[in-house]
């Protein structure tokens, strides 16, 4: 079988692993991992004689096979955001089908993009260090030589020495003291997952149980917070059984991490790591987490078989994210997040360009591009959009959710492409529901869908119940940049607003011209919106606002920019703030000076949207 895999430098085709241990010791002054990983790997062919893996800024020390014989290695040229391939030399040619064993001795670096180490000042008690990794899509390979591909799907062991607790994308199975005051934890992921979901984290961080297979974990000053903000997590995990299949993964615990961690979750099975910013205070935003547990199938049951076909990871996560919000609150709450994605889409299109290849659901990445460069809500909200058209086009839910349960039971396990999904798509509705609704499936416009640039070809027209009032208000505020009495406006307007129905206000008016200061300065003292604890109102007001060059925000843009480092947030509001009249200096200075907060994968994308050399 021929594995193509453009993001990777491993000989997938000739040779596959089965299970990976990691022996590490973790230390907090030298910010690296020492240690060693032992690969179990499988023939595919006959006369295979090397095994080539991905790494990346590693320092390797030595490689030896099952029998003890150590063997030459070589460390080829860097490829960009590739890494360096690792080539071994086996002993002797091995048949197809043959069982290999390596050893690999080595230490990751200071270059090392997977792992944040943060000092005591970087986390919530300030009095001790903390580190968590961020593998996806292609970091792995710098905490560990591996086949860093989604089409490998492998279980993994772990025995991490520690001075503070560690915690890993795996169940514990047991602790022992080690030298100078140190423990070693013991884990081990018996359902197979490819190599970006293996994941750390190890700081002064406890643990408070919320559910029957779930407690929240982070550090002490915010467990009670995080706690109470999660406590409905098993409602979600229960509602995505009942759509899908049965939770495999035996725990599902939450990890709230230091306002560093790039991204709003990460599906990290047995242990979704989530942003700080999703504690309001209100549980206005814990829906993020609903789309982590739809993950637990979607994505790490199912699995792209490399970075292209990323959409059917997301895009099939999102549909299930907003079902389960369908089935807890209603159908008119599933539109209204429908119609704040269409919007995030619309912002990515705009961003890149309607002709930009980033735009296409399934991307060429052939010419090795990183693929953290392609990041943006395309594969999420076009891959729902796509899905959000079929299960219109074959006859609404009652049709279309048996056929997500049986995509779960056909694929679970595999990495699969959008050929295969689509093949698989034909192949169900033909057998349950015959040729009239085939016939259906081929008005689909699929070229332009999977393959074209810009906006889906498709007008969703979603229900706008629940948007129609934002809708209106945001007009009010529009027609009313000329006038000089704003007495019609009022603090009731938004007082029955939710969460969501302040933010798609806030989205509606950022795509009018910008509003005139004195406008933005009433809205701020009839609505209160500066001091807002949810971190999505409170950018979509600070965007707002910079776009109008609305300069007594800037002062809190800057605080915003610099407690938390989610590239949602972080990414458009710097590249709002550098095109703002006076802004340029502020977003440049602000971004220099705390470059070294950001975790590694948001500073060098926020670094390129800036302009400044690395």
């Amino acid at each position: 079988m021929s594995i193509v895999d453009h993001s990777s430098l491993a000989n997938l085709s000739d040779i596959v692993t089965t299970h990976l241990h990691l022996n590490w010791t973790v230390s907090f002054e030298n910010k690296n991992f020492d240690g060693s990983v032992v690969l179990d790997l499988k023939t595919l062919k006959d006369d295979v004689r090397q095994v080539i893996l991905d790494s990346s800024y590693l320092d390797i020390k030595q490689v030896v096979d099952g029998n003890g014989q150590e063997l030459k290695f070589h460390v080829g040229e860097r490829r960009g955001a590739l890494g360096s391939p690792l080539t071994i030399d086996l002993a002797a040619a091995v048949p197809a089908d043959s069982k290999v064993q390596l050893k690999i001795v080595y230490a990751t670096t200071a270059q090392c993009t997977a792992v944040q180490f943060l000092t005591p000042e970087q986390t919530v008690g300030k009095k001790h260090p903390y580190l968590f990794s961020q593998c996806q899509a292609i970091h792995a390979r710098a905490f560990a030589p591996c086949q860093d591909s989604p089409a490998v799907k492998l279980t993994y062991t772990a025995n991490v020495t520690s001075p503070l607790p560690v915690i890993m994308s795996a169940l514990r199975c047991g602790q022992e003291d080690a030298a100078n005051g140190a423990v070693t934890y013991k884990f081990e992921q018996r359902t197979t997952i490819p190599s970006y979901l293996i994941a750390i984290a190890a700081g002064n961080i406890v643990e408070k149980e919320i559910g029957p297979r779930s407690s929240v974990w982070s550090e002490p000053e915010v467990i009670e917070n995080a706690a109470w903000e999660f406590e409905s997590t098993e409602d979600f995990i229960k509602t995505g059984e009942d759509l899908l299949t049965p939770y495999e993964w035996g725990r599902y615990d939450l990890l709230i991490l230091p306002g560093s961690f790039p991204y709003g979750g990460m599906e990290n099975p047995c242990l979704t790591f989530v942003t700080p910013t999703l504690l309001a205070g209100d549980r206005s935003a814990v829906d993020v987490v609903a789309h982590e547990i739809a993950h637990s199938w979607m994505g790490n049951l199912v699995t792209t078989r490399n970075w292209e076909h990323f959409w059917l990871n997301e895009g099939h996560t999102v549909f299930i994210e907003r079902k389960i919000g369908a089935r807890l609150h209603g159908e008119a709450e599933r539109q209204f997040s429908a119609i704040i994605g269409w919007k995030a889409l619309k912002e990515s299109v705009e961003h890149f360009g309607h002709d930009s290849p980033a735009t296409v659901l399934k991307p060429d990445l052939s010419s090795g591009i990183d693929p953290d460069d392609y990041f943006s809500s395309v594969p999420y909200e076009k891959g729902f959009n796509l899905l959000y058209h079929i299960e219109k086009l074959v006859g609404g839910g009652a049709v279309f959710e048996p056929f997500l349960k049986s995509y779960v039971y056909k694929f679970a396990g595999q990495s699969i492409t959008t050929e295969m999904w689509k093949a698989y798509l034909y192949e169900y509705f033909l057998e349950h529901h015959g040729q009239a609704t085939v016939d259906k499936l081929n008005t689909i416009d699929w070229d332009t869908w999977i393959n074209g640039t810009g906006m889906p070809p498709v007008d969703p027209e979603f229900d706008t119940t629940l948007a129609s009032q934002c809708y209106d208000l945001a007009d009010r505020w529009d027609k009313a940049r000329d006038q000089k009495d704003l007495s019609g406006f009022a603090e009731s307007d938004v007082a029955s607003f939710s969460a969501g129905q302040k933010i798609v206000f806030l989205e509606r008016l950022t795509d009018c011209a910008p509003l005139p200061h004195e406008l933005l300065a009433k809205m701020d003292e009839l609505y209160n919106l500066t001091p807002v604890r949810n971190a999505d109102i409170r950018f979509r007001w600070q965007n707002l606002c910079v776009m109008a060059s609305y300069e007594p925000i800037y002062p809190d843009v800057v605080a915003f920019l610099t407690e938390q480092g989610r590239m949602k947030f972080v990414r458009p509001l710097y590249r709002l703030l550098h095109q703002a009249t006076n802004g340029e200096p502020l977003a440049t200075d602000t971004f220099i000076k705390n470059r070294d907060f950001y975790h590694p994968i948001a500073s060098t994308l926020i670094a390129k949207d800036l302009g400044i050399q690395q």
